[in-house]
């Protein structure tokens, strides 16, 4: 059985399992040096194993030993992930299904919920901004297609009441 020198068994089988998936290289490190810090290697060791700093080697060997091994992932640090084809992918798909579908009360998407969906889905966020010029970038709006065809239908839709208001047509004789 292995002995754990600061994490519980939990947080071990956690952080391995973390660094089974695609993570970016500094979020990688957050998680050796608390594996490496529970493995008993001294810090000076760790640091010149992963090649960072003993800054960054003691902040994290302090996480670890206050119990907060789980905030590797908490503060986020450099610029945002860049936006990929299988996040537009997934941004064209859903902009083609009813939100109703995937439980929301709402008929049509909002780039507001778009954002909030796709950050649940992919672990970050962009702005509802950015969604929208992904969205027009692919030729694709939050709009329904027959409003984009015809603007004077968003604010008339076409109904009983749209022919009663239509002027009356006088003969000129």
């Amino acid at each position: 059985m292995e002995s754990h020198q600061i994490l519980t068994p939990f947080q071990h089988k956690h952080l391995t399992k973390s660094l089974e998936t695609e993570h970016r290289p500094q979020y990688r490190r957050r998680i050796e040096i608390m594996l490496l810090a529970d493995a008993g290697y001294s810090q000076t060791r760790i640091c010149e194993t992963l090649g960072c700093s003993h800054e960054t080697a003691r902040y994290w060997i302090t996480m670890a030993q206050n119990g907060q091994a789980s905030a590797w992932g908490d503060r986020p640090m450099g610029r945002p992930r860049i936006v990929n084809e299988s996040y537009r992918q997934r941004l064209r798909i859903l902009i083609h299904t009813d939100p109703r579908d995937l439980g929301y009360g709402f008929r049509r998407w909002t780039a507001r919920w778009l954002m909030i969906h796709l950050e649940k889905e992919f672990g970050f966020k962009i702005s509802s901004r950015y969604i929208n010029y992904l969205l027009k970038d692919m030729g694709l709006s939050t709009r329904s297609p027959e409003f984009a065809r015809d603007p004077k239908r968003a604010i008339a839709p076409p109904g009983p009441k749209a022919s009663i208001a239509q002027p009356l047509l006088r003969e000129t004789g």
